[in-house]
């Protein structure tokens, strides 16, 4: 796990010296040692910070070099190492180290971009070829790895993060489109272009995607390597479908589990979290540590404390606990904004950030987090409608009792004439709600009327392609919502060194889960049917099939009553204003403290996006 940097030009020579500079500003995700290599003709620079996960050895480092022809600098982890060397050594390739590193080498050496069909990891990697004075870019299958650049005038410029690429002279100017969809939407990506981001000549390139560019001709082509659609087997039974789930998760976490470092786990106390807690116990892993971390609110209502307890408790974990005083928010914040380089919607990020902030403090280098279970599996309470909409067009909601159940379960999501009308007329409907959204947006009252006349025609709200069930999820795990998650766990972990591993985003698992009929994702009311039947023997009850699970939420709206973050909130404001961004009229209002997911959260938002010019 590492940082990586690039600079690429068709005329004139690089300059080692700012790509030493931009490096270095990503000291926190490679603290452990630097490289670069320069081409003798001057117009190809890598540079590359090392964290070390797997082989720690000095011939493991970056940039490395095959045949005097292929140079690398990469950023991740190949889960499938072991089995792709065994591979390529029947090939006729010798290894000199026991890295990941150097697999990925030999297989681009032997496959070229094909290989990139055989990886199991999440990767951000670039690769000179000298022989073919060419670059060769790509990024892992759903973007858990980050790669930034900047093209102009035949000069590439590559990162793992932006910040590394203002000291290679790229300018440093807000991108007002994308704020204005943040601003009114919550949007963090513009889901018609996934390269947009918050400043302007910045993209960054899409999940699954690589990228090569020919400097003498100043060529840039990016194409996408794989996709899923949903292709439902509607034959498949429920044994089949809980044995190979459960054989495919179990292949994923072991693979996670390997590694030079040790290894622990973030435990939430909700259903992904600890399933895999009890995964993990199914494998014998050297480094795995039985450590787990938790963020705890005391006093808070949503505090789920006792739930990671009891699980901990169970599978016999070390378990730590992170608590966050109000005292902390503000500066927090700033630390959160820096590490993140864009706006994020809620508190729940400062949680993350201090529990891997605690982990690494214990000497944990790798985490295994659940994020990716619910955007697959079905486990968002926004979920029910498309269910119950694919149910109603079908003429089998009533007698499939889904609705009952649901309300059974204390599901308060209602299913009337507007859902029954989405149903027929999905298109219209989609319609109709994109035009509302719209207009909303653009009667912001907070907003500058010159910012929203500016920006208004730049709306990204977006509705799934497909009306059903695999159709929302393909559209949130593959179009918007994981990415954003997987930023913040990304830069969160990152800026403390720490590795977070996602065993729920093997390809092969999330293929498979693809093929599946909605009903093993909500099942007679319950969301996540397939993950609670597999782990319904694994884990207690009352964690496999609770009833009052709500989204991971801190007492954001208590933290924001405390006079100093409400200070900061307010400054922000100022900010905005100043910027040209918001009317100065919202310098009158006081701060409006709100819920973590509360629909009404201006206010939070106008704080982190003011941090973006700073």
């Amino acid at each position: 796990m590492c940082g990586i940097a690039g600079i690429i030009r068709s005329e004139g020579l690089v300059s080692l010296a700012r790509l030493q500079e931009a490096t270095r500003t990503l000291v926190h995700r490679g603290p452990e040692g630097e490289g670069y290599y320069i081409n003798k003709e001057g117009s190809a620079a890598l540079g590359h910070r090392r964290l070390c996960i797997i082989d720690p050895s000095e011939g493991a480092a970056q940039p490395m070099h095959y045949r005097n022809r292929y140079h690398l600098v990469y950023n991740g982890e190949l889960y499938n190492y072991i089995e792709l060397r065994e591979d390529l050594a029947g090939k006729g390739h010798a290894f000199s180290t026991s890295s990941d590193t150097e697999v990925v080498l030999a297989a681009y050496a032997t496959w070229g971009r094909d290989c990139l069909q055989r990886f199991d990891g999440m990767f951000a990697l670039a690769i000179w070829d000298e022989e073919a004075c060419e670059l060769f870019i790509a990024r892992d299958r759903f973007g858990e790895k980050p790669l930034f650049y900047h093209y102009e005038r035949g000069q590439l410029l590559f990162a793992s993060e932006m910040k590394a690429l203002w000291p290679m002279g790229v300018p440093r100017e807000v991108n007002h489109r994308l704020l204005y969809n943040f601003l009114t939407i919550g949007y963090t990506a513009n889901p018609f272009d996934p390269a947009e981001t918050f400043y302007e000549g910045v993209q960054k390139l899409p999940p699954a995607s690589f990228m090569v560019y020919t400097p003498a001709r100043q060529q840039l082509v990016i194409e996408k390597y794989w996709q899923v659609y949903p292709e439902v087997k509607e034959s498949i039974g429920e044994k089949e479908a809980v044995d190979q789930f459960m054989h495919l998760l179990t292949t994923s976490v072991s693979r996670r589990l390997r590694s030079d470092v040790p290894i622990g786990t973030s435990l939430s106390g909700g259903l992904d979290s600890s399933a895999l807690v009890a995964f993990c116990d199914q494998v014998a892993a050297q480094h795995y540590t039985h450590k787990c971390f938790t963020a705890s609110f005391p006093g808070f209502a949503r505090d789920e404390l006792a739930f990671a307890s009891m699980v901990a408790s169970q599978y016999g974990l070390e378990h730590h606990v992170v608590k966050i005083s109000k005292e902390e928010v503000p500066g927090l914040v700033e630390r959160v904004a820096r590490a993140q380089e864009e706006p994020f919607s809620s508190a729940s990020s400062l949680a993350q950030y201090k529990v891997y902030e605690e982990a690494r403090r214990l000497g944990v280098t790798v985490l295994l987090d659940g994020q990716g279970a619910d955007e697959t599996l079905g486990g968002y309470h926004k979920y029910y409608k498309w269910y119950w909409q694919e149910l109603y067009r079908a003429g089998r909601l009533a007698g499939s009792s889904e609705l009952k159940a649901a309300q059974a379960l204390g599901v308060k999501e209602s299913f009337g004439v507007k859902g029954k009308a989405a149903a027929l007329f999905p298109h219209f409907a989609a319609s109709m709600l994109q035009s509302h959204k719209a207009k909303t947006a653009a009667r912001h009252p907070d907003l500058d009327p010159e910012f929203t006349a500016a920006a208004r025609n730049h709306f990204y709200y977006s509705t799934p392609a497909h009306f059903d069930l695999n159709g929302a999820l393909h559209f949130n795990t593959f179009t918007y919502g994981l990415e954003e998650l997987l930023r913040l766990a990304d830069r969160n972990s990152m800026a403390h060194s720490i590795e977070v591993r996602l065993p729920y985003l093997d390809h092969q698992l999330v293929e498979f889960l693809f093929t599946l009929p909605a009903h093993f994702k909500i099942h007679k009311g319950w969301t996540k049917w397939l993950l609670r039947k597999s782990a319904e023997s694994l884990l207690p009850e009352a964690i496999t099939w609770r009833r009052d699970k709500v989204g991971f939420e801190p007492p954001q709206k208590a933290w924001m009553q405390y006079p100093a973050t409400a200070a900061a909130i307010q400054e922000g404001k100022r900010v905005l204003v100043e910027k040209g961004v918001l009317h100065r009229r919202v310098l009158d209002k006081k701060v409006r403290p709100h819920d973590a997911h509360a629909a009404e959260a201006s206010d939070w938002k106008y704080w982190t996006a003011s941090l973006l010019f700073r």
